[in-house]
């Protein structure tokens, strides 16, 4: 109980002090902190009564730090350093869109939508420091949960309690065939086609994957279509230019994804085709929760260039 009763040392000893010890001379040390030549040797001094050490040695022509003095500046300034770094923070949380967000974002989201949220912080929110985590989804949630990531980017809905969602777009998938494939090229293709087809998959894990089965199981398809599978979307659309089976792309992946063999050929869905929902997703409450609900609507605007739907 006596250690929780002992008398603090203030900020402002702390940092008469800490001047001390840089300069080793009391003038210079009280006009680098703007104080009084008397006030700083009082403040110190009244730092040496509450820590009960002498922290100076003393002499006509010049201070020098004790021993003791030595071992507590590296404190003191630690300190200091310590309450500089609290109030840059408070001054970050004041200030919207400043200071680090950590953004999480799924794989088949990132190569696609990053150049579109990179472009915006940059021209919008300068002073927002984004840090980027590529992860699956059960991963980002965990991190969200955690308190590890700040905001995801990721498709929905993910039924999390204490998360909150705020839609961004629909997207439609396509099919994605070998040249000589019966259904490459055409459009109107009706979603019991994919009863019979050879249907490749990312691995488990990937949202993307539990998507195209839930929509196999809407066509009335019944078993796994599973024999080969990837661990990205490029892997994936190189198997089906080699001739091994089709694939299910968002639309935003396609121009990326395809454009790197001439091996591959587009189908589309009749209406209503089947889709995705991308969001941003949040600790439900979170403190920065406005400034999140803006960033959203700034990428509403962001993506309209891209081949989906903004709601």
């Amino acid at each position: 109980m006596a250690s929780s009763k002992r008398r603090q040392p203030s900020l402002a000893q702390l940092r008469a002090f800490a001047a001390v010890a840089e300069h080793l001379h009391f003038r210079d040390a009280a006009a680098a902190i703007g104080m009084s030549q008397p006030a700083l040797s009082g403040a110190v001094s009244a730092l040496e009564e509450v820590l009960g050490v002498t922290l100076l040695e003393r002499t006509t022509r010049k201070v020098l730090l004790s021993p003791a003095g030595e071992r507590l500046a590296v404190r003191a300034k630690a300190v200091l350093d310590e309450v500089g770094a609290l109030l840059e923070e408070a001054e970050a949380v004041r200030a919207p869109f400043t200071g680090a967000l950590r953004l999480g974002v799924i794989p088949t989201v990132a190569p696609y939508l990053l150049p579109a949220v990179l472009r915006l912080v940059h021209e919008k929110y300068p002073d927002l420091d984004l840090q980027v985590h590529e992860e699956q989804t059960s991963s980002l949630l965990d991190g969200l949960a955690a308190g590890r990531l700040d905001l995801l980017l990721l498709a929905v809905p993910l039924g999390v309690p204490g998360v909150t969602e705020l839609p961004l777009f629909d997207e439609d998938f396509v099919l994605v065939t070998p040249l000589d494939h019966w259904l490459g090229g055409r459009e109107g293709i009706p979603r019991e086609a994919l009863r019979e087809l050879r249907l490749l998959l990312l691995d488990e894990g990937h949202c993307l994957r539990d998507q195209a089965l839930d929509i196999c199981r809407e066509a009335g398809r019944a078993d796994a279509p599973v024999t080969t599978t990837a661990a990205g979307l490029s892997t994936l659309v190189q198997l089906v230019a080699g001739g091994l089976g089709v694939t299910l792309l968002p639309r935003t992946a396609l121009a990326v994804e395809t454009s790197r063999s001439s091996q591959l050929l587009t189908g589309f869905f009749e209406d209503p085709a089947p889709t995705r929902r991308i969001a941003l997703a949040m600790r439900t409450g979170a403190a920065r929760g406005a400034e999140y609900e803006e960033l959203a609507g700034a990428l509403r605007e962001a993506v309209h260039s891209l081949p989906v739907r903004v709601l």
